[in-house]
């Protein structure tokens, strides 16, 4: 199968290095990260096992905690974040009774670097809004694959390509580079998933339509849910009248009523990681704890 790793980073690493380091000190996580989690929780029926571990990838921002917990509170959540200031944000979240220092520990524990996850340990991974914002999402996929045991299963969210539609149909009217890095479409996703290892992924989406009261309240919630990460996007900062340019050019959008709208596209899925394939007249080696994993799944072993 032909690589499908895009021939150069669409989002700029310092970008987004910048983008982190901004919203760890927000008050909370985006509320659509949160909305969108919350809706990703409701997909979790769909599994028939409760894991007894599950990674919580790049938790704070993903506001996943809850709804997850709330469906599953015995299950042990690891947390995983790309940076120490939202490492800190997410150990900030974790309680304990002041008394009960082992178990602070415990919990400070449970916040991982990136760098420092456990490989085959996980019964599932959750990633909510996270695949849209990094250089590389086939090599995020392998990483996700080698956290996850046999048996295991991913579920995760990202933008789709329809995602600011009208903002990008603005932009190029104006002459200007996109507003943000592409997003993938679902089906492409699909087989970065099969790519990077992952057996039986399952793609949809969903279209919000979002509005706004005025240009202004409309770039303050965009920045809100992040910024521009795009490789390609203007270098330095934008001028004054560059600003007046485009608020103008928002409110001329605007419908009957005053309000602008910007088109959503939320991409969800799921896959599994099956059991690794032997070659022809290889013998198949599958441990105790996979051989488990993969009965309780009611999956075949590969």
């Amino acid at each position: 199968m032909p690589d499908s790793r895009p021939p150069q980073p669409l989002v700029d690493a310092r970008a987004l290095a910048r983008q982190l380091d901004r919203l760890a000190r927000a008050e909370a996580p985006p509320w659509l990260h949160q909305e969108v989690a919350r809706r990703m929780a409701e997909r979790l029926v769909v599994m028939r096992e409760t894991p007894s571990q599950w990674l919580d990838w790049w938790a704070w921002l993903g506001a996943g905690a809850q709804p997850v917990q709330a469906l599953w509170p015995q299950a042990e959540r690891r947390v995983v974040e790309p940076t120490p200031a939202l490492a800190e944000r997410s150990r900030a979240t974790l309680q304990a009774p002041w008394w009960a220092w082992r178990r602070r520990q415990a919990l400070a524990q449970a916040v991982l670097d990136e760098t420092a996850v456990p490989p085959g340990q996980a019964q599932m991974l959750w990633a909510s809004m996270v695949l849209h914002a990094v250089p590389d999402p086939v090599a995020l996929m392998a990483r996700w694959h080698a956290a996850l045991a046999v048996g295991g299963f991913l579920m995760f969210s990202s933008f789709g390509p329809d995602t600011w539609r009208e903002l990008r149909s603005l932009y190029a009217a104006a002459g200007w580079p996109a507003p943000h890095p592409p997003f993938t479409d679902m089906h492409d996703i699909g087989d970065q998933l099969v790519h990077a290892g992952f057996a039986d992924p399952v793609m949809d989406q969903e279209t919000l339509r979002l509005h706004w009261s005025s240009p202004e309240a409309l770039l303050a919630e965009l920045r809100s849910l992040g910024g521009h990460l795009g490789a390609g996007r203007l270098p330095g900062l934008r001028t004054p009248r560059w600003r007046q340019r485009l608020l103008a050019a928002l409110a001329e959008r605007a419908d009957s009523q005053g309000r602008i709208g910007l088109t959503v596209e939320i991409v969800y899925g799921h896959a599994f990681k099956a059991a690794p394939r032997a070659r022809p007249g290889e013998p198949v080696t599958v441990s105790l704890d996979g051989l488990l994993a993969s009965m309780k799944q009611g999956r075949p072993l590969r």
